[in-house]
């Protein structure tokens, strides 16, 4: 058997490339040779199925190759071969290459430089299809970039939330939640000395809302938010705590002079008007401000909340320091509105009664009920002591209700022991008036028609009455419940609010009444207003009665009924039902002589 210079025989050395091929074709890896001098090409059957020539010869022609290279590829396969010849050496490059089916694949390509026997140049080596790998990773590469893109998304994200989560989204500023973490943080830094909170409500505010809109209302906020901002320094905090409260924290701000100066230019910030579209809004603010050190800061926001509420109660638009004085204060009258809370339940309302007379005859024709509250500790207390409280609390509706309930009762009382009272003036207030229970509520008294009027404040309800008062208004008169303003004269109420009411009487203020025993004008002034009253078929009761004198001038001038010390004191009921029995038994003795007298005529005719 023929061998061959390894010393193989020529048989396993067929046999061993067949085995190479075996295992090339396994591969899809195409065997080339590349000889440059001549330009030529030596492919294997893989490098036909690799570019999908369909044809079989071992020779190619370069140009097979050139061809196939994607048009944007050509530059940089060429550069790396030119390389490769150039250093001699190893070739490695990958190529997109254009089957003729149009299908695009992407080719690994090395080899290895040697020279022939005679020197010449050469290239001997191995192409596979990367196909896969290349999109596989350009997946990895997309899907790496997308995750990335989605962390940085989602970083932005919370970022947003937190943001969010901390800050108004109208005016930008930090809401309470951000505002109480960062002023607990101020209270613990070592290097800060003093802090100060101004809590600022806005007044007005609502009137906007009402008036021209929430858009208004937006643009109104936005602009305190932004003239707060501005008069303090970048240190130095404001958030919006609610709808219409800031609260500014200023940190360091030196004496109070310092601080009494920025809470001024803060008020002449917010005293300019808004512009909205054409319109020019007017906000105006109360402010509470409480300053201390640092670490004894713990209790600064409710000691602002305190001088807000002193400066709300003295009038708003304006601004109250806190004191402990002021708290101790406010401490007392919160007590005693709790337990106010509490005395309609524990039946400590109770009602004291001042006669109201005929101006002529001076026959009682009308009670007036008037709160006293019956304290466990303080005794018997005037309406002074308590009503203001009563008010600023919401707890006058309640007082009215039981004032009228224990009124009820007392003429209920005085019918059974065989008594005629006359008609019972309770207090209504204006928040129980626009109460939509109010009728049901008064009807499930059974009240007598005719038996209680209701005495309205004019300077609460003759400027403007709203629909649903006028509506409770209207459902009390279909009830046989008589309608009174009380202290007429006393505010600025429209003649065209007076009519819209259609009052049975009004009372005029014991202002107006005082000096008519010594002013001519104010004479003119009281027969004045009897001369509308009158026109408008309205009773005139005068109040404030002090002396005889009054009574009989205002009973010159018209008024109808009396009321003052001058004719009779605030009583309980047991003194009422004396003075209504003592009334009855005078009132049946003159009816009695009345009729004697017409007997004793009749028989001398």
């Amino acid at each position: 058997m023929a061998k061959v210079a390894s010393g193989r025989t020529e048989e396993q050395f067929q046999d061993l490339l067949r085995r190479l091929e075996l295992a090339l074709d396994a591969s899809q890896i195409g065997v080339w040779q590349h000889n440059v001098d001549d330009n030529e090409l030596l492919w294997d059957m893989q490098m036909h199925r690799l570019y999908g020539t369909g044809l079989r010869d071992r020779r190619v022609p370069s140009d097979v190759w050139m061809n196939a290279l994607h048009p944007e590829d050509v530059e940089k396969a060429f550069s790396d071969f030119q390389v490769a010849l150039d250093m001699r050496g190893f070739y490695n490059s990958q190529f997109r290459i254009i089957l003729p089916s149009g299908e695009v694949r992407y080719i690994r390509s090395r080899a290895h430089f040697y020279e022939g026997l005679d020197g010449s140049p050469s290239f001997i080596g191995a192409e596979w299809d990367v196909t896969a790998d290349v999109l596989l990773n350009r997946e990895l590469i997309s899907q790496k970039a997308i995750a990335e893109a989605r962390a940085v998304a989602l970083e932005q994200s919370r970022a947003r939330i937190e943001y969010a989560a901390d800050h108004d989204y109208l005016t930008g500023l930090p809401n309470r939640r951000y505002f109480d973490r960062r002023l607990a943080e101020l209270r613990k830094d070592p290097t800060i000395e003093t802090l100060a909170v101004l809590h600022i409500d806005l007044d007005g505010f609502k009137e906007i809302n009402d008036t021209w809109g929430h858009a208004a209302g937006d643009a109104a906020l936005q602009s305190v938010a932004a003239r707060v901002s501005a008069a303090i320094t970048a240190n130095d905090i404001v958030a919006r705590v609610s709808g219409d409260e800031f609260v500014a924290v200023l940190i360091n701000v030196g004496s109070s002079e310092r601080l009494k100066a920025i809470v001024s230019d803060i008020f002449s910030r917010l005293r300019r008007e808004v512009r909205f579209g054409n319109e020019m809004l007017r906000v105006g603010a109360s402010i509470g401000v409480a300053l201390s050190q640092a670490g004894k800061a713990g209790n600064l926001l409710a000691e602002s909340d305190v001088a807000l509420f002193q400066a709300k109660k003295l009038g708003r638009n304006r601004a109250e320091f806190f004191t402990p004085a002021l708290q101790d204060e406010l401490h007392a009258e919160r007590r005693l509105a709790d337990e106010l809370r509490l005395a309609p339940v524990l039946r400590q309302i109770e009602p004291f009664y001042q006669i109201q007379v005929n101006a002529r005859s001076r026959r009682i024709v009308g009670l007036e009920a008037l709160a006293r509250w019956r304290h466990p500790e303080k005794g018997l207390l005037n309406p002074a002591a308590f009503l203001k409280v009563a008010d600023e609390y919401g707890l006058t509706p309640e007082i009215d209700a039981a004032v009228l309930k224990r009124a009820l009762a007392d003429r209920a009382s005085w019918v059974s022991r065989g008594l005629v009272p006359p008609r019972i003036a309770v207090n209504i207030s204006g928040r129980r008036l626009a109460d939509p229970d109010l009728i049901e509520g008064l009807q499930a008294l059974k009240i007598p028609r005719h038996a209680i009027a209701f005495e309205l404040v004019e300077t609460i309800f003759l400027d403007d009455p709203d629909d649903r008062v006028l509506a409770s208004i209207d459902g009390i008169k279909r009830m046989g419940i008589d309608i009174e303003i009380d202290d007429f004269g006393s505010g600025h109420a429209s003649l065209i609010g007076l009519v819209k009411l259609k009052p049975k009487r009004l009372k005029i203020d014991r202002q107006l009444v005082t000096a008519v025993t010594v002013s001519d004008e104010q004479r003119r002034l009281v027969g004045s207003i009897v001369d509308i009253a009158r026109a408008l078929n309205v009773e005139v009761i005068a109040e404030g009665v002090e002396t005889e004198e009054h009574a009989r001038i205002l009973a010159e001038v018209g008024c109808d009924e009396l009321q003052g010390y001058a004719i009779g004191y605030p009583s309980p009921e047991g003194e009422i039902a004396t003075l209504l029995k003592s009334a009855d038994a005078r009132g049946r003795s003159r009816s009695a002589a009345v009729e004697d007298e017409g007997t004793t005529g009749s028989a001398a005719r």
